[in-house]
């Protein structure tokens, strides 16, 4: 494959960026990350290979941000704005009317503000390792604390900062590549790309940015595609993006340092190809009627795929989908989605919904009685007008039926007090759980754990 042909371009503020374009076909703009185009391209093996599968079939542009790489380094503005003005001048450099964008772990932030903001231009979405929130980034995974632990030593410890930002983490994840083949790839990525006054002004930017009020926001395909270890804090992270954003679907792809499996490339390619019109041309939804959504959660899910391998866990996530399924179809329940680890379902009567839920634990419980490896699994429900569109529901509604499945335990079922109030008169057994706030609520909500044990079904 030909190398990328490097051009410049000039935002609104008078910032130069550089962006290459690889390949030849409809256009894929992938956001600039926390390392240079050209580093990625010629030090990293797996990045590479993912160009190429896209160059194949598209043509791909990707560019470095404002104080980045090759583009302009007098420029100290970080923050997310800035980003999406560099964005800005390149699409309107290659010309693209319409394009897909795919957003590689920090690129991500900028690719999901600009699909929310843009649903007229972008035809697809991806996320790859993305993130919505550099603040949840650098407290819930060891590579975020880590590099928020680096920040004191950044401009008198430069080379030794820039070997660990990459080195140790990727030494783990790619055994097979040698810890000096990686110390140097992902050393040299990171001193080609920032100055240590640039990476400081980056890394202080990314923690204030978060676009995750923006994801419900999203009106395009969108494919979230994890390829992390359960050890790097990832998947968390992907399947609540999953969840969050309308009509997304959630791929977990297993990465060796030359790359992914050859069929998770078809699968990327496959859903850029799809037709779809951007969403400016479509028809505007209605509030669906009263909908009961239930949300499951396997509880432990990284941890046992940490224990087990991949192999070993996708066996076990099988039985968990079977049982799953088998279920919501004995009670007329609609499976909306998974989430790799979970599912979204709807039921047309509160009823129905709360008697899958007991079904589901029992299910369960039953599995984990006579099988050596456990499934528990936490559910919760709500009740509203969700929005509909194209088989997938979101809204207010939808978002906090996740939250109250968040609080739950291992073999809980927790509904808030509304559901309660719509099973008045029916033979459920109740336990108050108190109130809580739901992030981006601004009410409590009272919630209820509903006894499904057997020795429970009497008032």
């Amino acid at each position: 494959m030909a190398e990328p042909q490097v051009q410049y371009c000039t935002t609104e503020d008078g910032a130069s960026i550089a962006y290459a374009t690889m390949g030849a076909g409809p256009v894929v703009l992938m956001p600039s990350n926390a390392q240079s185009f050209a580093a990625r391209l010629r030090l990293h093996p797996f990045q590479r290979a993912l160009c190429e599968a896209l160059a194949a079939r598209f043509t791909l542009v990707q560019y470095d941000g404002r104080g980045m790489g090759l583009s302009a380094r007098e420029r100290a503005e970080h923050g997310l704005e800035a980003r999406l003005r560099d964005l800005d001048a390149v699409v309107a450099a290659v010309g693209g009317e319409t394009f897909s964008l795919c957003g590689y772990f920090v690129g991500g932030l900028t690719a999901i503000a600009y699909a929310a903001r843009h649903p007229d231009r972008v035809l697809h979405l991806v996320l790859i390792d993305a993130i919505s929130s550099g603040e949840r980034y650098i407290t819930e995974t060891p590579g975020g604390r880590m590099r928020e632990a680096l920040v004191p030593v950044v401009t008198d410890q430069w080379e030794y900062v820039s070997d660990a930002l990459g080195g140790p983490a990727e030494r783990d994840r790619f055994p097979e590549a040698g810890s000096d083949v990686v110390r140097e790839a992902f050393g040299a990525a990171i001193r080609e790309t920032w100055t240590p006054s640039a990476y400081l002004a980056h890394q202080q930017a990314f923690r204030e940015t978060d676009v995750s009020g923006e994801l419900t926001a999203i009106a395009v395909p969108t494919l979230v595609i994890s390829t992390a270890t359960p050890e790097r804090g990832f998947f968390e992270l992907a399947r609540d993006l999953a969840r969050a954003i309308p009509k997304a679907r959630l791929l977990r792809v297993t990465q060796r340092w030359d790359g992914w499996e050859g069929r998770d490339y078809e699968t990327l390619v496959t859903f850029l190809s799809e037709g779809a019109q951007p969403s400016g041309a479509r028809t505007p939804v209605a509030p669906a009627a009263v909908r009961t959504v239930l949300f499951t959660d396997l509880v432990g899910h990284t941890e046992m795929m940490q224990r087990l391998g991949d192999a070993r866990g996708r066996d076990v996530l099988r039985e968990h989908e079977r049982i799953t399924r088998e279920t919501l179809k004995n009670h007329d329940g609609a499976e909306v989605k998974t989430m790799g680890d979970g599912f979204m379902a709807s039921f047309g009567s509160v009823t129905q919904a709360m008697e899958c839920a007991i079904a589901l634990q029992r299910a369960f419980a039953a599995h984990t009685a006579s099988m050596p490896e456990p499934l528990h699994v936490r559910v919760g429900l709500n009740a509203g007008e969700p929005i509909e569109e194209d088989g997938d529901l979101f809204g207010s509604t939808v978002i906090l039926a996740s939250r109250i499945a968040a609080q739950a335990g291992a073999g809980e079922i927790l509904v808030p007090e509304t559901v309660r109030g719509l099973l008045s008169g029916k033979p459920f057994v109740y336990a108050d759980r108190g109130e809580f706030v739901p992030k981006g609520f601004d009410d409590a909500v009272r919630l209820y754990e509903v006894r499904w044990r057997e020795e429970a079904e009497t008032p």
